[in-house]
């Protein structure tokens, strides 16, 4: 792994991979739908990811697209609630193509008024796709819940009038604000060499003066406790589904705490895969669901520990006190030896055989310089799972599931009083 910091403040990381014949490059941008501080901008980030690929100086949005399948490449992007991403993954000789589009993308876009109100369309029936998804739907209900009406409480789209609203000249001076060189990092993974990197990246950016040195500085978040007005409650959209879908909550860890590697193991053991508690419980032993699983999301200051499944209507309820009867047991008596030994292996495996690609290896280090400022390895990251004790699961366990529980639920439900009682 390597990392150079140019005067800008723009960070370069690269992880060479001779092995293989390709390279993948992503540049992320340290902005998304957390950074959106008013509801009537709330999608701008995921907005204007779309609009960059509409045309820039030097490309119309077709040669953006062919130039890239021309040489048999790859390009897209994402958006999250603390970055952007973009990126593309070709043959190795065609890292320098990859490398100039995506930094055009990044330094040039016109975002036309035309293109805003075209890909306006886009965006809304992408809304309309996701309201249509109830098991897609239901864990931005849960943040709505958790978080109320916050930034990280509203969805990565935004909403039906937040994007009907946005006006060009709105989207424009975000991006001009937000998309700086103190909150780039450019990461490049493949058969690639660090130094060819780092000049194919200083010529690609340097146009317009993006890379001139001035006074600004980085877009840093608070790591202090977010508040959370949702413990205790429960969302409910009421919707004629064939199945009820539920998120069952709790607080969970910030990004930057030690404790996010027991939190790994915990969260493996409960929902992790077919051996974890809640599959067992929920599907081998009873047949309720199909899905079932724990997921943790860790934010800067603040996360959350969830457990979904999606049941027939009338199942639901019990599913639920199934959810509270393993938090609770694990909270009493914390994990078996057994059980632990499982979940520390089903993370340290999951995490290798992730980054069996050039793609995944980009976006392990793009990512983690990003929101972390450094880029552990894997040693180091299997190395703390294996040290998670069965102590640490116990305490872990009782500080997270001593709080009140947050439920999510859409389904065929007209009132919210049954689930309040299950989870009081």
């Amino acid at each position: 792994m390597s990392k150079t910091v140019l005067p800008s403040g723009l960070r370069i990381v690269t992880e060479e991979v001779n092995t293989v014949r390709s390279a993948a490059v992503g540049i992320w941008v340290n902005v998304g739908s957390r950074d959106e501080n008013s509801s009537s901008v709330a999608g701008a980030s995921h907005f204007l990811e779309h609009l960059l690929f509409k045309g820039t100086k030097r490309r119309t949005s077709m040669e953006i697209s062919s130039s890239i399948e021309a040489v048999g490449g790859e390009m897209n992007a994402f958006t999250g609630q603390e970055y952007t991403c973009f990126y593309a993954r070709v043959i190795d000789n065609d890292l320098p193509l990859a490398v100039d589009i995506v930094s055009d993308l990044i330094t040039s876009a016109k975002v036309e008024a035309k293109e805003v109100d075209s890909e306006r369309t886009v965006v809304l029936s992408e809304i309309a796709i996701r309201d249509e998804d109830p098991s897609d739907y239901i864990h931005e209900l849960y943040l709505e819940t958790y978080y109320g009406n916050s930034p990280l409480g509203r969805s990565i789209l935004g909403t039906v009038d937040s994007i009907k609203n946005m006006s060009r000249n709105s989207v424009f001076n975000y991006y001009k604000k937000r998309y700086q060189p103190e909150d780039l990092v450019v990461s490049v993974a493949g058969n690639v060499k660090h130094k060819k990197v780092v000049k194919l990246v200083e010529e690609a950016l340097s146009r317009d003066g993006f890379l001139d040195v001035d006074d600004r500085s980085p877009n840093k978040r608070t790591s202090s406790p977010i508040r959370t007005p949702g413990l205790g409650k429960v969302g409910l959209l009421d919707r004629k589904t064939e199945q009820g879908h539920v998120v069952y909550g709790f607080p969970g860890l910030a990004r930057s705490d030690d404790r996010r590697f027991a939190l790994s193991v915990l969260a493996s053991a409960i929902g992790g895969g077919m051996s974890s508690r809640l599959f067992q419980e929920i599907r081998e032993k009873r047949g309720l669901a199909y899905t079932t699983y724990a997921y943790p999301q860790q934010f800067a200051g603040t996360g959350t520990l969830g457990f979904y499944a999606g049941s027939k209507p009338e199942k639901v309820e019990e599913v639920l006190k199934i959810m509270r009867d393993v938090a609770e047991n694990v909270a009493e008596h914390g994990l078996t030896d057994e059980e632990i030994i499982r979940a520390q292996g089903s993370v340290a495996g999951s995490l290798i055989l992730s980054q069996e690609d050039t793609g995944s290896r980009m976006i392990r280090i793009g990512k983690s310089e990003l929101v972390n400022g450094e880029i552990m390895s894997f040693d180091e990251i299997i190395k703390q799972v294996k040290a998670v004790t069965s102590e640490q699961i116990l305490e872990l366990a009782r500080d997270l599931f001593k709080n009140p529980a947050t439920l999510a639920v859409v389904g065929p439900f007209r009132s919210k009083t049954k689930f309040e009682k299950v989870i009081a």
